[in-house]
């Protein structure tokens, strides 16, 4: 199988989807506005070719991929970045492939056009209205409520997105929001946050997956001090969780999705009420695709080309662990000095500690406000889930960052 691959350099995770396919036996070959040199090497070594194009002029990028198609044979374009979904799916009606068309791909790309097919199968979203104005904001809020979520149309995880509990919130946001073209203004649901991830071909859900975000994504994003955990759940099929599990399989019905990956968040609320989120036909991202491989001891990346390419995975996914990713902010401003509390943290720890990805002493601080990973990362795992939260809230609280 010949497969034509969107941005197989960035981000950085897209090096693992590319070395996965072709390690299950497809030909892949790479479109991106990288200099090749500049393709991380995993990448590089994956790819039988590999075009540069400026994914800013789609005209130009369709026009390489006919010149490509017209020399090799091209079974399927892929692209898990979600920028580049809706191109991706022009080059396939241009080529005449299958995968998602365009009109498939708005619900994954537009959360308001998402909410209405949801709304029309039934399934619980939060109250919800879009806008293209300010003056539309208001009247949003003003048949919503407060409080409030107020986030891009097409964004991508919790990126400009504001909770408002009052006008003055309200007021304060307008400005930062100068540079959307449109947003989603919606109910805000209380409860906790929760993922369902799967893997699917032809339109069977081949493997599937729940994370807890602790806290919720947006407490972390408002909060300069909190280490945001990702948690994946050894045992996603626990009573509790029944309701998001089923919302999941619906949502992946009523969307009409077939083939790869999807990433969904949902809320389970204090009764028991499970409310959609939104879903993306894409991984998750903040390295969640690592700790699900930690909490399994596979490699999801390959079972995802796998179904890509033969409509299957092999390998055996039986869940071994609770695995939890803990982001780290440095405290203060400049360059990493020191870290405290690592050395002890590990001696105490282990075997449990299952990767320490830190940003480098004497590198730049990282914008925790623009990057979930901030000044790095560490796994924890453990078969029982209370004492994986407890070695996670170990890392949180023990381990500083120090930047000066």
């Amino acid at each position: 199988m010949n497969v034509l691959f969107l941005s197989p350099g960035f981000p950085t995770e897209m090096t693992d989807f590319v070395r996965g396919l072709a390690q299950v036996g497809a030909n892949v070959i790479g479109l991106g506005d990288q200099p090749e040199a500049a393709v991380p090497e995993k990448a590089r070594n994956a790819l039988s070719a590999y075009y540069q194009v400026s994914f800013s002029r789609p005209k130009a990028v369709l026009e390489t991929a006919g010149a490509i198609a017209r020399r090799v044979r091209i079974d399927r374009v892929e692209s898990l970045w979600e920028p580049l979904m809706i191109l991706a799916a022009q080059i396939r009606e241009a080529l005449a492939l299958p995968g998602m068309t365009q009109l498939e791909t708005i619900p994954f790309r537009d959360k308001e056009a998402m909410k209405q097919v949801l709304d029309h199968a039934g399934i619980r979203t939060p109250h919800h209205y879009s806008s293209k104005a300010a003056k539309g904001v208001w009247d949003a809020i003003e048949k919503v409520g407060y409080p409030a979520i107020v986030k891009p149309i097409s964004g991508a995880g919790s990126a400009d997105t504001y909770r408002v509990d009052d006008a003055a919130d309200v007021e304060n946001i307008l400005p930062a929001l100068g540079h959307i073209d449109e947003v989603s203004v919606e109910e805000f649901v209380d409860g906790e946050e929760f993922t369902f991830d799967t893997i699917c071909a032809g339109g069977n859900v081949l493997f599937y997956n729940v994370c807890w975000y602790r806290p919720r994504p947006l407490l972390g994003k408002s909060n300069e001090w909190i280490s945001q955990q990702t948690v994946a759940l050894r045992n996603p099929d626990v009573a509790e969780l029944a309701s998001g599990r089923q919302m999941g399989f619906q949502v992946q019905k009523a969307m009409n999705f077939r083939d790869g990956f999807t990433h969904m968040e949902w809320y389970l609320k204090p009764d028991g009420e499970a409310v959609f989120g939104e879903i993306g036909a894409r991984p998750p991202g903040g390295r969640t695709v690592d700790v699900m491989n930690f909490a399994s001891d596979v490699d999801l990346f390959r079972s995802w080309a796998e179904a890509i390419v033969h409509g299957q995975i092999s390998q055996p996914l039986d869940r071994r662990y609770n695995a939890a990713t803990v982001f780290k902010r440095a405290i203060g401003q400049g360059r990493i000095q020191r870290y405290e509390g690592l050395d002890r943290l590990l001696a105490e720890l282990e075997p449990w500690v299952v990767a320490v990805e830190l940003n480098p002493i004497g590198a730049p601080r990282r914008n925790w406000k623009q990057q979930l990973v901030g000044d790095g990362m560490v796994v924890v795992r453990h078969p029982d889930l209370r004492v994986c939260t407890e070695l996670a809230d170990r890392i949180g609280t023990d381990l500083q960052i120090y930047a000066a």
